[in-house]
């Protein structure tokens, strides 16, 4: 709600015939640009703009500290020096308020590189009060809520988004260069699949239809595969209508690409190289801290065998559980899971035993078969499939597969999928009669990987959350807010 004093000193402006609010500022320099170039810029005019966050007078001297988009800059107004109406914009000014100012770049006594205005231009009169930088916006919840906020009071938040931009770019230049070809796949989609998850559910009033947000983009760049793009990636907006934890946001970003004529040994040195030279480039090597603990993404990455392991610390063989005895194991080891069936208890045997010790990159290799539905059997070992998940820090980061490209076979995988679902695994995705057609034409060998860019970015910007590397994640709605939604329903 507005400020009723800055509502009076808005008014004030107005009656001065200054524009509180113009359409445009000719910026010509940024805070940082000044403070790099100080040796080329001296003595030179310059114009510049951002908020101010600080502001004292001595006299009829004024210090005003701005924040623009790269960081901080001292502007020095003098009251003989600047034009008429900057005297009067400061009078009406309050912290929070954007300016312009022209002026040229010096340095004061104590050495601080800044700008001595000849003009000053209110730009956007603030209307409400910014909350102190320590006291006012350590809520966590708020921080979330009010994003603009955030980034106004803490920059170090800004470094986490340009640092993820980094990262993405990194990724795109080095898919690029090995001639993978970025496309678009729909987020609307009428079968959702490639994935065990939730969807969230839509109807489309034109074509009178129900249709879900994607939870993967995995079959239609399959689609794309078998139409002979023989290399393809997306970096795409996915939703999972599940919980939200540290690591869990109901919308995410997925990368997810795949090639034509390799497998997942393939694509196990492919990532290796993706993310170590990825660390070298976003940390200065490969050795790095994360949450005060040492982590080395130094390649080869460690290679651990999913079915072996769990046997080694339980005594149990998982790979071929029948439903019966995972209900069996589920009781005995006391796992607290929605569906007792062979997948779930398998993959929270992983959480109990493996998953705390996975934290220099690990490749996990060779599930069972039976929780893999899109994914080869292992050579030489039906009872497994080629599929490998890397972890860094105690997170799985990827999931690649040798690609299953035999449309009978993923048939007879679809139908246990639907008699999994109808048995009460809400997470199994439909049978998708329109992919298996576009299998039926020929689908080359093919390996492919997701890899969770938010995860990712959390590991290389040492943050636990993954709301903290979220620009707006989910929330609850405030109480006032889900009043006036049930009203408006």
């Amino acid at each position: 709600m507005a400020d009723q004093s800055k509502l009076d000193k808005l008014k004030k402006l107005r009656e001065l015939g200054i524009n509180p609010y113009p359409y445009s500022f000719n910026q010509t320099h940024h805070a940082e640009e000044i403070r790099n170039g100080y040796a080329k810029l001296e003595g030179k005019s310059v114009s510049a703009a951002g908020r101010m966050i600080r502001m004292r007078s001595m006299g009829k001297l004024y210090f005003i500290d701005i924040l623009d988009g790269s960081g901080k800059i001292q502007v020095l107004a003098r009251e003989d020096r600047v034009n008429p109406s900057a005297m009067q914009i400061l009078k009406f000014s309050d912290i929070g308020d954007i300016i312009g100012v022209n002026g040229t770049v010096t340095k004061t006594q104590k050495g601080e590189i800044s700008i001595e205005a000849k003009e000053i231009t209110m730009l956007s009169k603030s209307l409400s009060t910014l909350p102190e930088k320590f006291h006012g916006l350590s809520d966590i919840e708020t921080r979330y809520r009010k994003r603009h906020l955030d980034l106004i009071i803490n920059p170090d938040v800004r470094k986490v988004f340009r640092d993820r931009r980094d990262i993405i770019s990194y990724i795109r230049d080095f898919l690029d260069r090995r001639g993978y070809l970025e496309v678009e796949t729909p987020v609307l989609q009428s079968v959702y699949g490639g994935a065990n998850a939730k969807p969230f559910k839509t109807h489309h009033n034109a074509l009178d239809a129900d249709l879900f947000l994607r939870i993967s983009d995995e079959l239609y760049l399959k689609r794309l595969i078998i139409g002979g793009i023989e290399r393809v990636y997306e970096f795409s907006r996915d939703f999972r209508n599940e919980d939200v934890d540290s690591t869990h946001n109901p919308e995410f970003t997925l990368l997810e690409f795949y090639e034509a004529y390799g497998d997942y040994n393939t694509f196990m040195g492919l990532t290796e190289e993706l993310l170590s030279g990825l660390a070298k480039k976003m940390k200065g090597g490969y050795e790095f801290e994360y949450q005060g603990k040492p982590v080395n993404f130094k390649p080869p990455f460690k290679r651990i065998y999913f079915v072996e392991e769990i046997k080694k610390k339980t005594g149990i063989d998982i790979s071929e559980m029948s439903d019966r005895q995972a209900e069996e194991i589920a009781d005995k080891e006391h796992l607290k899971i929605p569906v007792k069936n062979n997948y779930h208890v398998a993959d929270a045997l992983f959480d109990k035993y493996i998953k705390s010790d996975l934290w220099n990159p690990s490749f996990l290799l060779d599930y069972p078969a039976y929780m893999c539905h899109l994914t080869k059997d292992k050579r030489g070992n039906p009872k497994l499939s080629e599929r490998f998940e890397l972890f860094i820090c105690n997170k799985e980061i990827c999931n690649s597969y040798s690609e299953l490209t035999d449309p009978i076979e993923q048939r007879e995988k679809f139908n246990d999928q639907v008699a999994e679902k109808r048995k009460g695994d809400d997470e199994m995705p439909p049978f998708d009669e329109d992919f298996l057609d576009a299998m039926e034409y020929g689908m080359p060998p093919t390996a492919g990987i997701g890899i969770g860019i938010d995860r990712l970015v959390m590991l290389l910007t040492d943050n636990v959350s993954i709301k903290e590397i979220l620009l707006f994640p989910s929330v609850r709605p405030e109480k006032n807010q889900a009043k006036d939604q049930r009203k408006e329903g």
